[in-house]
């Protein structure tokens, strides 16, 4: 309690107390605890693409990963920035602290045919950035895989 109603030697003021109440400190910590959990989600906003499953283990994920984006409408983005095809890897060799031996996470649409994919691929290739992985959502392959199609994994 922050002060005590009657003293001991029965006089009627109240006496002052030197705790600190930490209710409001609680108050507002769980106000920003709450305000960081809503907004952290929210920071890391990607670009819509419908990206097929794989059964294979998961690898580690770096703190900043680079990702270059294959659109259904065949658009290349690095991150959510929107690059033309030819202008990729000058892209690449501007964002700062990236190197050629730094993993690439190529994420491609579903519906992006597989000669659009090598394409983009190769332009890394020539551009020096050999270091590439193939992204893929976790979990069950899609129908064509479960009917007896071969899966492919990760490099």
């Amino acid at each position: 309690m922050a002060v005590s109603i009657t003293d001991a030697d029965g006089d009627d003021d109240f006496a002052e107390s030197h705790e600190i109440n930490v209710t409001p400190f609680i108050d507002v910590m769980l106000v920003l605890l709450i305000i960081f959990m809503v907004a952290a989600p929210l920071s890391t906003v990607d670009l819509p693409i419908d990206l097929p499953t794989s059964t294979a283990t998961a690898t580690k994920k770096p703190d900043k990963p680079t990702y270059v984006s294959i659109k259904p409408d065949l658009s290349l983005a690095i991150g959510e920035t929107f690059v033309k095809r030819v202008d990729l890897v000058n892209a690449l060799d501007a964002i700062p602290d990236m190197t050629k031996d730094k993993y690439i996470f190529v994420r491609a649409d579903r519906a992006v045919p597989y000669g659009e994919l090598m394409d983009v691929l190769e332009f890394l290739r020539k551009g020096g950035y050999s270091k590439v992985k193939l992204v893929a959502l976790e979990g069950v392959p899609d129908a064509a895989a479960q009917q007896g199609a071969p899966t492919a994994t990760k490099p």
